[in-house]
């Protein structure tokens, strides 16, 4: 029965893959009615904190779009990659990896893949080589931002252990971007020059690549820089809060408001206050594409995640026994176990939601750390959002997708990157903790 009911689990996911962006979630409900109704399984904790930090968070982002915000983050990191464009390997995944550091989500990078591409085009550059560790940056930042959902829920799994939430953002900053950074030094040398590629000859000898003139941007409307200021201090605002409720600190003792719930608060307030003082139309706001995108994103976790808790609620005591010994002897086999779940998952908060309250049963705080970014391995099936924006915007044809599905041009930066992440997580945390 325990085979028939991961057939379910995996059947459901294969059939969200099929139907891409929201109908990913739809088939993981799918998925909990089969192993429940007709397998007899009790369901499994719906993720309503994850989805609620989700929604919370994308309305403060949505708002901040509407208002000019995001399209003045992209001014600043065009100029910023335009000034430096022999280093955009490095600078691309920088600024996609900040974008998402600030705002909790990857979806951010849209704006700023065309700019890169681009970029990278008019300098000879390959574009596949910028584009596709700034993807992976996007993700891997999740696992560092202190909005993101995988973030917050992970660090309320690790209060009981007594380490807080600005221990884990102590560890998992410094080392996401670490290896980054050293991944886009191998990314430098990913696939031959563009004057060598083949594919890219014959279309530009089709005249199906011109050199396009920089556009002038239009001047972003008035308030864009407000309502990034105003992002940046709730966001501030967030981490000062739940550095003062936590354990180690207790600036505020029993706290009427409990963390996860101030960071929905002060990321509401910060919509409110956009709407309001960059003179806004809130309607508006369900309109933004990362409105949209986000709202995708919690139906997906709604589905996924639930389908995920129930299949795991169900066998917990068996896990714990059969990867008890074997997560003892060989603790880095948890990141691994968390890069295939999160690739089926297609989530880092609703990865991290079903697996690391197990993960934490059988493994001491620092081995989860150190895991932690494996959560992030959503690069490895190339239908995620992010992915194939890049390839629909590299009009070189550099950046494509193979026949074998997974030989793309993300899947070895970010299977080196995440293993940067946690050998460097495996130092450093000890240090921190």
């Amino acid at each position: 029965m325990l085979w028939v009911q991961l057939a379910v689990v995996l059947g459901a996911i294969f059939l969200g893959a099929r139907l891409g962006s929201i109908g990913i979630g739809f088939a993981g409900a799918m998925g909990v009615l089969v192993l429940t109704l007709g397998l007899g399984l009790e369901p499994g904790a719906i993720p309503i904190d994850v989805i609620l930090i989700i929604m919370s968070v994308i309305g403060a982002v949505a708002a901040m779009q509407v208002a000019g915000g995001l399209d003045y983050l992209v001014e600043l990191a065009e100029k910023l990659l335009r000034s430096k464009p022999k280093y955009i390997t490095f600078l691309a995944p920088t600024v996609t990896y900040v974008m998402t550091l600030l705002a909790g989500t990857g979806h951010t990078s849209y704006s700023t893949l065309p700019v890169i591409a681009e970029v990278a085009k008019e300098n000879g550059v390959r574009p596949s080589r910028p584009l596709s560790i700034a993807v992976i940056a996007s993700q891997i930042a999740i696992t560092a931002s202190p909005v993101s959902a995988a973030v917050v829920v992970f660090s309320g799994f690790l209060e009981p252990y007594g380490i807080d939430y600005l221990q884990l953002l102590a560890i998992c900053i410094p080392t996401t971007y670490a290896a980054v950074m050293l991944t886009a030094v191998i990314c430098n040398f990913m696939g031959v020059d563009l004057d060598k590629d083949s594919i890219y000859q014959e279309r530009l000898k089709a005249g199906l690549i011109t050199l396009r003139e920089t556009k002038a941007r239009q001047d972003c409307r008035k308030g864009a820089g407000l309502s990034v200021g105003i992002f940046a201090v709730s966001i501030l605002a967030v981490v000062l809060y739940a550095t003062a409720i936590s354990g180690n600190v207790g600036l505020i003792e029993n706290p009427v408001l409990p963390r996860d719930s101030a960071i929905m608060v002060f990321m509401m307030i910060a919509a409110g206050l956009i709407t309001i003082f960059c003179k806004i139309d809130s309607g508006n706001i369900l309109n933004a594409q990362t409105f949209k995108s986000g709202m995708s994103a919690c139906v997906c976790v709604l589905g996924v995640a639930w389908l995920g808790n129930t299949f795991v609620g169900a066998h917990i005591d068996s896990i714990q026994a059969l990867a008890g010994n074997l997560l003892n002897s060989y603790p880095w086999l948890l990141a691994v176990t968390l890069f295939f779940a999160s690739m089926l998952l297609y989530s880092q908060a609703a990865t991290t939601r079903a697996l690391m309250p197990a993960a934490l049963a059988l493994v001491d705080p620092v081995t989860a750390i150190a895991s932690f970014a494996a959560v992030s391995a959503l690069f490895v099936l190339p239908t995620y959002p992010t992915l194939l924006a890049a390839v629909e915007m590299d009009e070189t044809g550099s950046t494509r997708i193979g026949k074998l599905v997974f030989n793309h041009p993300f899947f070895m930066p970010g299977t080196v990157c995440i293993a940067l992440c946690v050998a460097f997580g495996f130092v450093f945390a000890p240090m921190v903790i």
